[in-house]
């Protein structure tokens, strides 16, 4: 039967004590180059694993971090969601991290002794969760959401320039009858799509006209329902500008319903470059891709750095949207 190899082996075969092999084990700087090389060489000639148990409380750290999202509808049929969750787990898989997952609609906290540090999807809904690890002073990044108010680092999308570039690229076509659909304007993201919007109507001398803004949820049915209304009007919008890829399909959907060419005689954008939206329509939806993937990573390294004290101050980071052309937007000259 092998034996089972442990610090005190290490220790005898690198000729140190148990301290400086556990020093070295949780790579902490109070060891000399030296000591550092016997004791590596033994672990790789032993072939010892190190319990990671014992590491973690030898270092007074239990290596795990929290991620806080929003409870809504089909949250795991969610892009959005599943986009944070794959770019974070990602990430606290390379970090070495561990991650506890906790969805709340708000009512639930999250068990912040069990976390060195909490990562927020969003803070739409969990205000008070954010005062009370602020208050506590546990290492928080939000994503998402830009504060000013707020002693805490965010990542967020930068999408006042999207919805300006979206929409200022629809006037660069040749349309000065734009409609847009919004997202729910609860959201911070969708006050800063609209903003963009109605910002690039102003640059380019284009009336805002009251008909042509129509207020969704981010959501295919608010979409429709919101569409049916354009194509009512008396003079309708050449062009769309809708808050997501959801709705973006939603119009197209009723353009094709009502005897509307999709680009020939409405031209629509989206936002989110959403490939489980995308594949439902039969026209190729031109976007603004927003990076929610790298969103997540950026979040979970800088709140690693936080901990560990690499990181000081709070950190304002915003990510910029691509414009993804195809087939869903027309020159109208």
């Amino acid at each position: 039967m092998n034996k089972i190899i442990n610090i005190r082996d290490v220790a005898r075969e690198a000729g140190v004590s148990i301290a400086t092999v556990s020093r070295v084990m949780n790579k902490l700087p109070s060891v000399t180059r030296s000591n550092k090389a016997r004791v590596e060489a033994a672990v790789k000639k032993l072939k010892f694993k190190p319990n990671v148990s014992a590491q973690r409380l030898a270092s007074k750290r239990n290596n795990a971090i929290g991620l806080v999202i929003p409870r809504y509808a089909d949250i795991f049929h969610s892009f959005y969601a599943l986009q944070i969750l794959q770019g974070t787990g990602l990430a606290v898989e390379r970090l070495k991290l561990d991650l506890l997952l906790h969805i709340t609609s708000g009512e639930s906290f999250l068990n912040i002794s069990a976390v060195e540090g909490v990562l927020f999807s969003d803070i739409i809904g969990n205000e008070e969760q954010v005062d009370t690890v602020l208050e506590k002073e546990v290492p928080c990044v939000i994503m998402n959401y830009l504060t000013k108010d707020l002693p805490v680092s965010c990542v967020s999308i930068d999408n006042f320039n999207a919805a300006f570039t979206a929409t200022e690229y629809l006037i660069k076509l040749g349309h000065s009858r734009v409609a847009a659909i919004t997202g729910e304007l609860k959201s911070q993201v969708a006050i800063d799509r609209l903003d963009g919007y109605v910002k690039a109507l102003e640059k380019n001398n284009i009336e805002k006209k009251s008909d042509y803004v129509k207020y969704g949820d981010f959501g295919r049915d608010s979409a429709i329902k919101a569409t049916k209304e354009l194509l009512k009007l008396k003079t309708c919008p050449t062009a769309i500008f809708a808050a997501s890829d959801e709705m973006a399909v939603g119009a197209i959907q009723v353009c094709m319903e009502s005897g509307v060419n999709v680009p020939r005689d409405m031209s629509v954008i989206g936002f989110d470059d959403n490939p489980l939206a995308l594949g439902f329509s039969p026209i190729a939806v031109t976007t603004m891709r927003q990076p929610l993937h790298e969103m997540a990573t950026v979040a979970t390294e800088t709140l690693q750095k936080i901990i560990t004290g690499k990181s000081k101050g709070n950190k304002k980071i915003i990510l910029p949207a691509e414009l993804i052309e195809r087939n869903s937007c027309q020159s109208l000259t």
